[in-house]
């Protein structure tokens, strides 16, 4: 009796939490897949929607080369560019170590571990430039790897993937 009960009860909670489980997972059809892969110290981005792959590294700006208005240690020399109302799949996943691709106002926080893909689903509301960084503690300069998202058009983000096409 002392087992019985215990695996009945658990059974009990077993079945409905795996439906919750199953009904909570987001399936949508979405517009723009993107693979961040986090590197020390740096971000790679990866854009294998279209013909030509798109494929670049993102470095923090130096505070001596920051543009007029630019922020310090946020700052990148590529951002990764968006399109608005459309429903975006970032898959996440690490060359080295435990990263984590986070971006609070976007409601973006994931982990990049190594060997594996992990995926989180956003959609921006509006045009602009959205601002994060690995907050994981990835080694001595994990502080230096900011995440920069800029929001754009439709025709925009058109104009930017024909001008970045291999």
């Amino acid at each position: 009796m002392w087992t019985i009960i215990p695996a009945i009860v658990l059974i009990l909670v077993a079945f409905p939490s795996l439906r919750l489980l199953y009904i909570i997972d987001e399936v949508v059809d979405v517009g723009v897949t993107i693979k961040a892969i986090g590197h020390q110290w740096y971000w790679a981005y990866e854009y294998s929607d279209y013909k030509g792959k798109i494929v670049y590294d993102s470095y923090m700006v130096a505070t001596g080369d920051l543009p007029e208005g630019g922020l310090r240690l946020l700052e990148v020399d590529n951002r990764v560019v968006l399109p608005i109302n459309t429903p975006i799949r970032v898959m996440v996943t690490a060359a080295d170590v435990i990263h984590s691709f986070a971006v609070p106002s976007l409601g973006v926080k994931m982990d990049g571990i190594p060997g594996r893909l992990n995926q989180i689903n956003i959609y921006i509301r509006r045009p602009g430039v959205y601002y994060g960084q690995c907050s994981e503690i990835c080694g001595a300069n994990h502080s230096f790897m900011p995440i920069v998202v800029e929001g754009v058009l439709m025709d925009k983000y058109i104009e930017w993937i024909r001008g970045n096409k291999e």
